[in-house]
């Protein structure tokens, strides 16, 4: 399951029973050795949905952990890709990776909640990448409205998601029982570590979009064998 660089059983334990700030500050300098890092097959799709190279000036990656989404924004922008985390530990291994470059967008690493992002109007394009989990439910519609404040008009957010898989399939399975496992790990330690799955999910996620000024596109097309059901969102803030 895992690279021999990436942790120990006794590490993710540990990092399990931290908060999720701290769980991820300690988990950063293997983070990249494990299967949370988003898988290379899934940038590579969004790629295709943000455009050509220098096309846009500003892109905000959210939740950008160790910096894996910011080498398919970076060739986009004329100016600069801003990522955003509360773990400072995953931000200093974003640091290491990605220095000043002529002819390339600067690299802007933000140490910050998501929740309460204030940025206003700054970004034309907007991503998150294996993220979804760490929001609560009741946490979706802020999100939602930071991300809306932060895009200019026609600024676009873009995901990948996927509908509720059916109750009896392995995936659905296999998530709620990680699900309830993390219920009653939160109910009886504290503080708590906020991950869940199945969340953010169509069609729920497309009407939060709607409500909050983005005309929302799903695609359908980019993904293939057991990742069929997986979809590509491209949500625009309305001029």
């Amino acid at each position: 399951m895992f690279h021999p660089q990436g942790p120990t059983f006794w590490e993710l334990a540990r990092q399990c029973l931290s908060s999720t700030e701290r769980g991820y500050d300690l988990l950063a300098p293997k983070f990249d050795f494990t299967p949370f890092r988003t898988p290379d097959f899934i940038l590579n799709a969004m790629a295709q949905c943000l455009g050509e190279a220098r096309s846009i000036d500003a892109a905000l990656d959210i939740c950008t952990g160790t910096g894996a989404a910011i080498p398919i924004l970076r060739p986009l922008c004329r100016r600069r890709v801003v990522g955003i985390d509360f773990s400072r530990g995953m931000l200093e291994v974003a640091r290491r990776r990605f220095s000043d470059e002529p002819d390339q967008a600067a690299v802007e690493l933000v140490c910050g909640d998501v929740l309460q992002m204030d940025f206003r109007e700054e970004f034309d394009l907007a991503v998150t990448a294996g993220s979804l989990g760490h929001i609560l439910p009741q946490d979706e519609p802020l999100f939602v409205e930071r991300i809306a404040a932060a895009l200019r008009p026609g600024g676009r957010f873009v995901f990948v998601t996927a509908e509720l898989p059916p109750w009896w399939t392995r995936r659905a399975i296999l998530s709620r029982a990680f699900n309830a496992a993390m219920l009653v790990r939160n109910a009886i330690w504290r503080p708590p570590f906020i991950m869940y799955y199945l969340t953010f999910l169509l069609p729920q996620a497309q009407r939060l979009l709607e409500q909050h000024g983005f005309d929302v596109n799903v695609r359908d097309d980019l993904f293939n064998g057991p990742f069929r059901p997986l979809r590509a969102v491209v949500a625009t803030k309305r001029e």
